[in-house]
């Protein structure tokens, strides 16, 4: 999800770092956007597995353009051929990068589970053998969306996310899939960290009973893409936005996906609001539901925020702190706490 799953399987806290939350974002650390990741070049690939994928393409490889969004450190590069064809592809060792492998393995499962004519990049193949997971994609010409967010941008995502709403909702049987505050417990628990590193905290105790309230919602059992960040979607010719990294779908409130974009719009300084009062999934929503994630997902980012920095992605706690300041933010907005 939001802190990289995998990427820190420890739940070791460091004791350093303050805690004190701040409502003028301009005062965090920024993240790079599009320049996030430490990935393996098409260089590193063993040649077998260099061979393999240009079987598959059908010509020899002459351009590989590394991705350099997201914060995980497996081979994610567009591919052009000598004779001019385009894939993208993903690979990880099985050995040395188990928790990506097992990654990439579980969005080629999801993949094949999705109906057709989703706003999704096509999954072309996929090869599994002892050592590494290679799967290819179909080359989508476009980038990911620009940040600060730009509004046109921003509305073709959530465009996109009503699209596949639709079409998952009710949750299909086949994806198996469980409460997302099961499979991230700190959605729940994170106020406990906050409560244990700094007491102090402004309205702890109010953020803390919104949080806990996350399981018992009654629209809690909708299809939750669970990483709808502008740097798992790109903005195809078309305008169309295609929503990525399909590897950590949960149940959740249907609405879940839109208002985590949302929040990052108010972190850019947008009305997210405004979109909340005038986009499909959210207009009719409870408020009260709402702050009940933010308060769940500031709580959650400030525990992995504390974590030991992985290095293999040294901006993952920037994006942590980052996310659970603009979620605390808009939070404190919307309850008039000061």
């Amino acid at each position: 999800m939001y802190d990289g799953r995998g990427q820190c399987p420890t739940q070791t806290l460091t004791e350093c770092g303050c805690m004190a939350p701040v409502s003028d974002l301009s005062s965090v650390e920024q993240i790079p956007h599009g320049r996030t990741a430490q990935r393996l070049e098409w260089q590193h690939l063993p040649p077998a597995v260099r061979r393999f994928v240009e079987g598959r393409l059908g010509s020899q490889v002459v351009r590989a353009e590394s991705q350099g969004g997201g914060f995980t450190p497996g081979f994610a590069s567009r591919l052009t051929g000598e004779d001019g064809s385009r894939i993208f592809v993903k690979a990880a060792n099985k050995q040395a990068q188990k928790q990506f492998a097992e990654a990439y393995a579980e969005e080629v499962h999801n993949l094949r589970l999705l109906p057709g004519g989703l706003p999704v990049p096509r999954l072309l193949w996929s090869h599994e053998d002892e050592r590494w997971i290679v799967v290819g994609f179909e080359c989508v010409e476009g980038s990911q969306p620009r940040r600060p967010w730009r509004a046109t941008q921003l509305d073709a995502c959530l465009d996109s996310l009503e699209v596949i709403a639709d079409a998952l909702t009710p949750a299909p049987p086949s994806f198996g899939l469980s409460p997302i505050a099961e499979e991230i417990p700190a959605l729940v628990t994170g106020w406990d960290h906050v409560r244990a590193k700094d007491p102090d905290w402004p309205h702890l105790a109010e953020a803390a009973t919104l949080a806990a309230r996350l399981p018992s919602l009654e629209d809690r059992v909708g299809f939750v893409h669970a990483d709808a960040r502008d740097d798992n979607f790109v903005m195809a010719g078309d305008g169309t936005a295609l929503l990525c990294d399909w590897n950590w779908p949960a149940l959740g409130p249907v609405w879940l996906d839109a208002v985590d974009l949302m929040m990052t719009a108010h972190g850019d300084g947008l009305d997210a609001d405004a979109l909340v009062a005038r986009r499909a999934l959210t207009k009719d929503v409870d408020p009260e539901h709402i702050d009940v994630w933010l308060a769940a997902l500031c709580g959650f980012m400030l525990v992995c925020r504390d974590r030991p920095v992985p290095p293999t992605s040294p901006y993952l706690r920037v994006h942590n702190r980052w996310w659970s300041e603009a979620a605390w933010s808009w939070l404190a907005h919307r309850r008039g706490w000061t």
